[in-house]
């Protein structure tokens, strides 16, 4: 009894002022727990500071030695020595396994909030970014309306030397509602340019190796700065570049970016049990050309592996059509990744994220970039995609990649209006449309200027957000 009513054993016992004490501590932590859940739903990202994680390991370890003392002292207070030697046996050991039971929720929470504490650490840089300004926790971003992430695929398979940036999206959230518009670039895009004043912008001022017909694709980027440090000015700037060539093509500051490692997402999502998706037609995975499986159209609950697969296929493909499959793979990720699921399925999570992700946010950000996911899940997701015939990779109209973007965004914020009038596609396989979200009679470009991996468009067929073209 004493170990959900803490002092009843004391009570029981006669000790009336020791048991009255304990039951008042215990009705004041239970106070002090409702008031600190409280201020936690108003403010999640609480959770998720270093002094909080801290704070609650300590918390947990404290509380298994208290309730461990206080199970004893209420055993000794009921003089077991009264009990035949058989009797002291028996609750001594149905004790113990009481002192076993009551210490492990403590044990898994303390365990919990280490590794919480530890991949937080391990992910997200300490301290404030170079490249940012410091974090103020009344106003993390720093009175701007918007805040943009590039969202990073990276394949570095072991057979492969170096990255590649084979999925590259921009989320640009409203930090007030949450409404996120997701632009996605094509790998193959050609040429891209660079803001004047940049490293590259220096190196290529007419565009990423203008002077080759089919080369300076925007997936080469990353990995240019990489292997050049005297063009960049230091190590390791892949990331600056990379967001330097996607904020000045779509007219926005890059303010973070995150890099998955696409084979880790697939062990991120087998941690949290997998991903419904609607699978629009059957996909071919694996093997040689696809010989190792199929993924059978209609609404799938697809592993980690078929993800991936579903994801990246060329099978019957192209890579305009693999770029709608990834912003619905993201959009499903975001959706079905709730707060229940992750706590369930927390330490596989954990492990899986520290071998997928490299990033620039600052740690001190966390806290607030988890209120902001808040709002993003329960938000509308609308998204545009620069891709045929609307925009050619290998011939890019700048100015209207720019048009579109600002377009984009004014439709976001007009409350429950339908968006986006341009350049959304309503499904998976769909193409983009002009700004005036009429199709585009500009003609279809030939030769180079094409695109190194051409593909199919489809008819586009409506203005959808996400969860309607990808039927989250």
């Amino acid at each position: 009894m004493s170990a959900l009513v803490p002092g009843a054993a004391h009570l029981r016992a006669g000790r009336r002022r020791t048991g009255y004490v304990l039951l008042g501590a215990f009705g004041l932590l239970l106070l002090s727990a409702a008031v600190i859940a409280v201020v936690i739903l108003n403010n999640v990202g609480l959770l998720l500071r270093d002094s909080t994680l801290l704070t609650a390991t300590v918390l947990a370890v404290v509380g298994a030695l208290l309730w461990f003392v206080l199970i004893v002292t209420s055993y000794v207070s009921l003089k077991p020595g009264r009990l035949n030697r058989v009797g002291q046996i028996a609750s001594g050991i149905a004790v113990g396994l009481l002192c076993i039971v009551v210490v492990a929720p403590f044990a898994v929470a303390a365990n919990t909030v280490i590794a919480a504490r530890n991949t937080a650490n391990f992910i997200f840089p300490s301290g404030t970014h170079q490249t940012t300004a410091p974090i103020k926790h009344e106003d993390p971003w720093n009175g701007r309306d918007r805040v943009n992430f590039l969202l990073v695929g990276g394949d570095a398979a072991g057979n492969r030397t170096g990255v590649r940036t084979d999925s590259m999206t921009v989320a640009s959230v409203d930090v007030k509602t949450g409404n996120t518009v997701m632009f996605s670039l094509p790998r193959n895009m050609q040429h891209v340019r660079f803001p004047p004043h940049s490293p590259l912008g220096k190196r290529f001022p007419n565009g990423f190796f203008a002077e080759l017909p089919n080369g300076g694709l925007l997936n080469e980027v990353w990995q240019f700065a990489e292997d050049n440090p005297q063009v960049m000015g230091g190590k390791h700037q892949g990331p600056r570049a990379l967001k330097d060539a996607i904020g000045h093509t779509l007219g926005l500051k890059i303010d973070y970016y995150a890099l998955v490692n696409m084979y880790g997402f697939a062990d991120l999502v087998d941690a949290i049990g997998g991903l419904d998706i609607r699978v629009e037609q059957d996909i071919k995975w694996g093997g040689l050309y696809g010989t190792a499986g199929t993924i059978k159209a209609g609404f799938r609950k697809l592993s980690g592996e078929e993800v991936l697969w579903y994801g990246r296929s060329r099978v019957n493909s192209d890579d305009f059509s693999r770029m709608a499959r990834q912003r619905c793979v993201i959009g499903a990720f975001a959706k079905q990744a709730t707060p229940d699921v992750v706590l369930a399925n927390f330490n596989k999570i954990a492990a899986a994220t520290k071998r997928l992700a490299s990033t620039d946010i600052p740690r001190p950000l966390l806290e607030h970039l988890a209120d902001l996911a808040l709002k993003v899940k329960n938000a509308k997701i609308t998204s545009t995609q620069f891709v045929p015939p609307g925009f050619w990779p290998g011939n890019v109209d700048w100015v209207k990649v720019r048009r579109t973007v600002t377009s984009a965004l004014r439709q976001s914020t007009r409350g429950n209006r339908r968006a986006l009038a341009a350049d959304v596609t309503a499904s998976p396989g769909a193409t983009g449309t002009g700004t005036t979200g009429r199709p585009t009679t500009e003609p279809q470009a030939k030769g180079p200027g094409q695109s190194p991996t051409p593909g199919s468009p489809k008819k586009d067929t409506g203005d959808k957000d996400l969860a309607e073209v990808c039927g989250l």
